[in-house]
């Protein structure tokens, strides 16, 4: 069977898992909404003033040094920093020396999910790897995870640090559209684009969000937080686990490490928000469309959703290549960290 036949074989298999899993979500949320026993609507179980107070405390928190500032990763030292930028703090990973890669992750992950690249990268590149606003050690607040919020997140951290000049920039999943705002705005500064495994909102290939039910159960508004409060090691590790070639890539001390910060106060929030940032970015990027990204980009996709990736970015810059990354799911730093690590170091060096 080929790597396109089994694509489209694991394809179909989602879709269907994803429909059977999406009217279980509806029928329990139909339920709960009418169990007077659960909820009122009249007396929500996280009043607005409350979340705005978890919030708060969580930024304030950020203030606070982190522990163990130095560490190792396959006898390559990193380092934990946080920076003030665009209102909140930001938690970031840093390590190596030479020209900034910088490594921006998805949901439902932190940094965290580059600990296999960083040390093969830091050889030979400065490595900066962030928590997106809202997610992991950064601040959470209630707005600003659109694109080009999240972008400007990025540029003003790489300002303190001296970085922002060029740079070889990669965004997966959700990091992707932090990654495109970024390389839009600012296309003298990023001198080499990498896109991992999902499309750019608005410019998707037609059916790709047909199987992502998630996609409009996270934006709406409050229940996915009442659904999944309590059960999010639950709730995550179904992602983990569907969306993973090789499930095994994603260990129990990894899901630990990802359940610790989205169970924490606001942490299931501000990743939904991502979601419901989704209609901004569509708008933001038609604006940035008009104009294509002038550097080289490489669009890599695992096995189930295939050259979404790349055909999306075929229509927003001049200069891509890519192509289907073999036996990996959509986890691929975890996946094939071995064969992600050749083709950035290829890419960045042709």
């Amino acid at each position: 069977m080929t790597v396109i036949e089994l694509t489209k074989k694991n394809q179909a298999k989602l879709v269907d898992q994803s429909k059977s899993l999406y009217s279980e979500v509806i029928a329990v949320t139909i339920f709960l909404l009418v169990s007077s026993s659960y909820i009122s609507f009249q007396q929500p179980i996280i009043a607005q003033d409350q979340q705005q107070t978890l919030f708060n405390k969580t930024t304030l928190d950020m203030k606070k040094p982190i522990k163990d500032l130095s560490f190792e990763i396959d006898n390559v030292t990193f380092s934990h920093h946080t920076a003030h930028v665009n209102g909140i703090q930001m938690h970031y990973v840093i390590g190596g020396q030479g020209d900034p890669v910088i490594l921006l992750h998805g949901w439902p992950q932190t940094w965290y999910e580059w600990h296999h690249v960083m040390p093969a990268l830091a050889k030979n590149y400065t490595v900066v790897a962030p928590d997106l606003r809202g997610l992991g050690d950064s601040s959470k607040p209630f707005r600003g995870y659109d694109g080009n919020t999240t972008a400007e997140d990025i540029y003003q951290l790489l300002s303190q640090l001296g970085l922002d000049e060029k740079i070889y920039l990669v965004g997966h999943d959700i990091g992707v559209q932090t990654a495109y705002s970024y390389a839009a705005s600012h296309p003298n500064n990023v001198s080499r684009l990498v896109i991992l495994d999902v499309p750019v909102a608005g410019f998707s290939p037609p059916g790709f969000e047909d199987c992502c039910w998630w996609f409009s159960f996270h934006q709406t508004p409050d229940i996915p937080e009442i659904l999944t409060a309590g059960k999010e090691r639950e709730y995550l590790s179904w992602f983990y686990s569907t969306f993973a070639y090789n499930p095994e890539a994603i260990t129990e001390a990894d899901i630990d490490e990802y359940v610790s910060h989205y169970s924490a106060p606001g942490g299931m929030r501000a990743g939904f928000e991502y979601y419901r940032a989704f209609p901004t970015n569509v708008e933001q990027n038609k604006e940035h469309a008009t104009v294509k990204l002038p550097m080289p980009v490489l669009a890599l996709g695992g096995e189930y959703t295939g050259n979404a990736a790349l055909t999306s970015m075929k229509s927003l810059a001049n200069n891509v290549s890519g192509g289907i990354i073999p036996f990996s799911g959509h986890w691929i730093a975890e996946e094939r960290p071995d064969f992600l690590i050749k083709e950035l170091v290829k890419f960045f060096r042709d």
